[in-house]
């Protein structure tokens, strides 16, 4: 398997469009994906961010081999070093001999949509390497830090059979907290610094966190974030419930090559696997990771469904009924739906 981003121009100009394709053979594709094709499992998520009418094909032909893979999420504000330390975890991850895939969802273009890190300058070291998959996957104003195809682009990437899939998130701050509902285990990164203690407060990411990552250790700092964070769950939150996980602190120099903390981290991943495996909290996760799905999945439908209507005599009628007073929204709203 070598980079995706080698095809990357597959990818659509428009998170819903569904713009004229040749024709697909998703059962070829899908076996090709599973030997380990790139082009393959590229042009599978390509499928998946097109929202493509062979979507549903493509999601029935993939679950028989999906649920092995592990999923790791990597979260945090601008700059504390994500790519880096994804990077960094790629390396260690491939000397143990473990298939990668990593999803790095990145701002939007305003003009194209697309990513506008989709060249994923910084984890080029892993191009040439036949056992991780790197794709870039724009948020196209998608909040919560990921975009909206990343669970099933997760999908392709499992059943291409990958060992792991590591996630990174935007980097927008406050409103990454999705990333908590898709991975297994999630590494929320700090820097010295950069204010983190206090971020971590508001923006709830002390819940998020599996386990604290705090980035270029090597900078004065380093020691007073990691009492802040300590401190923090001195203070309580569902972590300090007897029998929850507690999420331990990692110090980290991603940017080096060597002695640069990343082995502790991947320890401390696998301690929190034998957690979830465990307690059975590893299975609760993803049974509402899947319910998250069908509920998303069934919000669009009845989205676009409704767009159908939007214009229809119908729903004039309806608006016509509220504003004489016949009716109220509401009871216009049931009718509404009951006509869907």
């Amino acid at each position: 398997m070598t980079d995706g981003t080698a095809v990357q121009a597959d990818a659509p100009t428009s998170p819903r469009g569904r713009r004229g394709r040749r024709s697909v053979d998703v059962p070829e594709l899908v076996e090709r994906a599973r030997e380990g094709d790139a082009r393959s499992v590229a042009r599978l998520i390509s499928l998946v961010e097109d929202a493509s009418p062979a979507l549903r094909e493509v999601a029935a032909a993939l679950a028989p081999h999906t649920g092995n893979a592990q999923v790791i999420g990597l979260t945090g504000s601008p700059g504390v070093g994500k790519s880096t330390s994804t990077t960094a975890l790629v390396r260690a991850l491939r000397q143990a001999g473990r298939r990668v895939g990593v999803l790095a969802v990145d701002p939007s273009s305003p003009f194209s949509g697309g990513a506008l890190l989709g060249d994923r300058v910084r984890m080029q070291d892993h191009a040439g390497d036949s056992g991780v998959f790197i794709r870039s996957m724009a948020s196209r104003g998608h909040l919560g830090g990921l975009s909206w195809a990343t669970p099933q682009a997760l999908r392709v990437l499992d059943a291409a059979g990958c060992d792991v899939v590591l996630i990174e998130t935007v980097g927008v701050g406050q409103s990454e907290l999705e990333i908590a509902s898709l991975a297994d285990t999630t590494l929320v990164l700090v820097a010295p610094g950069m204010g983190d203690g206090i971020q971590a407060a508001k923006a709830g990411i002390l819940e998020v966190a599996d386990v604290f990552v705090v980035n270029k250790a090597d900078r004065d700092g380093a020691d007073q974030t990691v009492r802040d964070l300590r401190y923090m769950q001195s203070l309580g939150g569902r972590h300090s419930e007897a029998g929850n996980w507690r999420p331990p602190i990692c110090r980290t120099v991603a940017s080096r090559d060597t002695d640069n903390g990343v082995d502790g981290v991947l320890e401390k991943i696998e301690e929190h696997r034998g957690w979830l495996e465990s307690t059975g909290e590893g299975r609760r996760r993803r049974a509402e990771r899947a319910a998250r799905e069908i509920e998303a999945i069934a919000l669009a439908t009845l989205r676009e469904r409704i767009g159908d209507i939007r214009g229809s005599a119908a729903l004039e009628s309806l608006a016509g009924s509220v504003v004489d007073g016949t009716t109220d929204p509401y009871r216009a709203a049931d009718e509404l739906l009951a006509q869907l």
